[in-house]
């Protein structure tokens, strides 16, 4: 195409977004959940397509309708695929013929049910369901009426909410979250038989794995007395298939996720840590006896975490890290992010050397393995590329992308692709960085630049699309980011590094990068900005109140006040004291110093303030007191609200608001640095 153009902030509606890659056992169809956003509502649609893995026909629907269906799951015999929809409001569980027809809804939870998972025999589901106190065992399989759903919501809005839980919202309620727990259900498939709930108690239960046998499910819970105030101890507990006492597996000392057994059911592998190095220790694989006993490490000397870390903000819907084990119970793989990519790995069930199975410069974000234990289905992204699902052959190491969902709309439009660079910290140790030109650049000229700060701060900038950074280059920005003393992806000293020392080596480390992007000749010293998101917007916050090098800067879902935060936040109580290693009533001072408002009197730089109205990660108070105060100083600063938003409103909010918001980005800037117009207007041959 010879007349390209710059993107725009309004094609976030043409972006497609694939996740969930789900290989049949037989590896030949792969299975995926595609989102889009509806042309005419501007909401989000979501169905499962299917694409045969030898490339032999187009990926075609599954499913249809303007709703979402999601989380695919065949069934072991691959004649069907489970998955879940709220095509009857609430989420419940469905079930189709791989063959075609139409779906049968599988649950009528009174409160919706979702994450299904297949017996070994194909004959039962086993799937997780919220519960309330008052629901009698009767009425489990009778969703509320309208009639009920009215008397509720009335309830709510003319009696008061009683709390007696130390956790009292969350940042996906966005508010209050009562008393309702998640338990386990299993539900035959085939016969009319009511269902069967497999855990009990005032805890949340949630990954649930079948052993080989059928016998039993492995899951995921904090059965703790004091749940609420260690809300980082996760612990593996197994349960028969039919229910009784739960048997704990791990020793209640730090979090264990994502529980798998081994062919043989002699073990269950997982994913997690001791806290050795307290909230910020990396994550690792361990195998317990599924009988009971000790826990072993497997990946004693991998020094990165397990999971994939990679910020971003062109993913929908969740997916699959692993731990996946091979089917002759010899290897176990998972996804891990380094040094700015998310690649696949392995290492023997026995422990040991982890070895590099798929990786490049890119991020691979879910995947799942076929019963031959040759072929994955893994899901793929690239500064160039939004995301698309594949396959990877394992005895032939070749690799197919079997999907190009943004073909059309990237083949109409430039695109930036990152430089990365390696330069030094100010303590000697190697770093990297990365740097996008703007759309349209000319090696004679410098151009204004946006440094971004990634949030977390265990997240990790690499090499993966972020439209937010395509849509500033277009704009005529060069954007400039690297990963700061405690993100994910270097290893754990690097890691832990930021505990206790928010504001220290973290802001040392973005300022000698600024120092390293701007000695490339490419950018104009005078026309610098900076932005980023809950951590990143902590640290802008911390930026514009130690130093006047920026022109501008947006803080978004940031943090301005320690002391409120650990009382405010759906994670305070523990987050500021894992964190900054102190609370209000004992440490003040410590957390006054780690605070932005505690040098807001310093500020200089225009600042736009952007938060979501039901953020309660970082609720909107911290960034009104640090609006009120810039007001009350006479300093230059606005305020963007976001209604009916939480934290993820840059990730998976209402599109028109995610629109809205990169316009405030872009106005701010626009406003207070310079470009020439040439940089950004016309269009591009």
């Amino acid at each position: 195409m010879t007349n390209k153009r710059r993107l725009t902030t309004d094609d976030l509606y043409k972006l497609i977004f694939v996740s969930d890659p789900q290989i049949s056992p037989d590896g030949k169809q792969l299975a995926y959940v595609r989102t889009m956003i509806d042309e005419k509502t501007k909401e989000y649609r979501s169905n499962i397509w299917v694409v045969p893995t030898d490339g032999s026909s187009e990926p075609r629907p599954f499913t249809s309708g303007p709703k979402r269906d999601t989380c695919p799951r065949w069934s072991p015999d691959g004649t069907k695929l489970a998955f879940v929809s709220d095509r009857t409001e609430d989420n419940q569980i469905w079930i189709m013929e791989t063959r075609g027809g139409e779906a049968l809804q599988f649950t009528k939870m009174r409160r919706g049910a979702s994450n299904p998972v297949w017996s070994p025999d194909g004959k039962k589901i086993c799937f997780t369901a919220p519960v309330d106190p008052e629901d009698t065992p009767e009425e489990l399989e009778k969703p509320l009426d309208e009639k009920a759903k009215e008397a509720e919501k009335k309830k709510k809005l003319e009696e008061p909410t009683l709390v007696t839980r130390l956790k009292m919202k969350s940042d996906a309620a966005m508010g209050l979250i009562g008393s309702r727990r998640t338990h386990l259900f299993v539900k035959e498939v085939d016969q009319d038989q009511p269902v069967k709930q497999i855990t009990s108690g005032d805890f949340d239960h949630f990954s649930p794995s079948w052993s080989p046998d059928g016998k039993c499910i492995a899951f995921c819970a904090n059965r703790q007395e004091n749940a609420d105030h260690v809300p980082w101890i996760i612990d593996i507990f197994r349960v028969a298939s039919d229910g009784g006492e739960p048997q704990k597996l791990t020793d209640s000392k730090g979090p264990s996720f994502s529980p798998v057994w081994t062919p043989d059911g002699k073990f269950i592998v997982y994913a997690g840590h001791k806290r050795e190095y307290g909230a910020a220790t990396l994550n690792k694989i361990w195998k317990v006896p599924s009988e009971g006993g000790d826990s072993i490490l497997l990946t004693s000397s991998f020094d990165r975490s397990v999971g994939d870390s990679m910020a971003g903000d062109s993913h929908f819907g969740s997916s699959e890290n692993g731990p996946v084990i091979s089917p002759d119970g010899n290897q176990v793989y998972f996804l891990s992010s380094d040094s700015g990519n998310t690649s696949l790995f392995s290492v023997s069930i026995e422990g040991g050397n982890v070895a590099l199975i798929l990786g490049g410069n890119r991020q691979i974000f879910g995947f799942t393995l076929d019963n031959s234990g040759q072929t994955f289905a893994i899901a793929v992204s690239h500064p160039t590329r939004v995301g698309d699902v594949g396959v990877f052959h394992l005895d032939s190491d070749t690799e197919t992308m079997l999907t190009s969902e943004n073909k059309a709309l990237l083949d109409e439009v430039y695109l930036s692709e990152p430089e990365q660079i390696q330069f030094k910290s100010s303590d000697g140790q190697d770093r990297l960085g990365w740097i996008m030109k703007p759309v349209g650049y000319q090696e004679d000229k410098k151009y204004p630049t946006i440094l971004e700060i990634h949030g977390g701060p265990a997240s990790m900038y690499g090499w993966n699309f972020f439209f937010e950074f395509q849509i500033l280059a277009s704009n005529g920005y060069a954007v400039i980011y690297t990963n700061p003393r405690g993100s994910d992806g270097f290893g754990q000293e690097f890691l832990h590094a930021v505990i206790g020392d928010y504001g220290g080596m973290d802001y040392d480390d973005l300022m000698t990068w600024v120092d390293c992007a701007l000695s490339q000749g490419i950018i104009d010293q005078d026309n610098l900005g900076v932005t980023g998101g809950s951590y990143g917007g902590f640290m802008t916050n911390w930026i514009v109140g130690h130093t006047d090098r920026f022109k501008a800067a947006v803080t978004q879902r940031s943090i301005s006040n320690w002391i409120s935060f650990h009382g405010v936040s759906d994670i305070g109580y523990t987050f500021t004291e894992t964190q900054i290693l102190g609370n209000p009533w004992t440490d003040f001072d410590l957390l006054w110093k780690h605070s932005p408002l505690a040098y807001v009197e310093n500020v200089t730089t225009p600042l736009l303030i952007i938060h979501a109205e039901k953020d309660q990660r970082c609720p909107i108070e911290q960034g009104e007191q640090f609006y009120v105060a810039l007001k009350k100083l006479n300093k230059q600063t606005e305020m963007a609200r976001f209604p009916e938003s939480n934290h993820e409103l840059s990730r998976s909010g209402k599109p028109v608001l995610r629109v809205q918001r990169l316009n405030q980005i872009l106005r701010w800037f626009d406003s207070h640095l310079e470009r020439s117009k040439e940089d950004y207007a016309p269009p591009l041959t």
